[in-house]
């Protein structure tokens, strides 16, 4: 069975591209022999992820994340069961929340993923996949 779970959490220190790009690339080797897709949105000092794959295993990956001391304040937002995957063409992706920093101000300052609905926060990844910058891949630093 398919499932799709989409958290939020808070970033612990400062939110930077290194930290980032050090999540996606551990994220896309796990991914990649697990078969979870996805997508990963950062800025303002937050983490929106969607997660898909198969049950037991985006559980169990989301239990690691969970514990993961790099942020706090984690609440999933939305968890259904799929037939199809959305973000089926990435290991794991990246939008970045604003264009220029990721502690700038969101795009939407109206927008709380934390009191928003599942829907509405899916709908507004996927309108970040359409603005934004998508990495679909790990950056290159070496093998490792």
């Amino acid at each position: 069975m398919l499932i799709r779970l989409i958290y939020v959490s808070k970033a612990v220190d400062a939110q930077t591209h290194t930290l980032t790009d050090s999540i996606l690339r551990k994220a896309h080797a796990w991914n990649t022999r697990h078969e979870i897709t996805g997508v990963l949105c950062e800025g303002q000092g937050m983490f929106l992820q969607a997660l898909e794959g198969e049950r037991g295993t985006v559980t169990r990956l989301y239990a690691r994340i969970f514990a993961d001391p790099r942020h706090k304040d984690l609440e999933l937002i939305h968890c259904e069961s799929i037939t199809q995957r959305r973000y089926g063409e990435w290991s794991m992706a990246r939008v970045s929340l604003s264009d220029v920093d990721p502690q700038t101000k969101i795009v939407w300052p109206d927008f709380d993923p934390y009191s928003e609905n599942g829907q509405l926060v899916m709908a507004r990844i996927d309108e970040l996949i359409v603005r934004g910058r998508v990495i679909d891949a790990p950056l290159s630093s070496g093998k490792g």
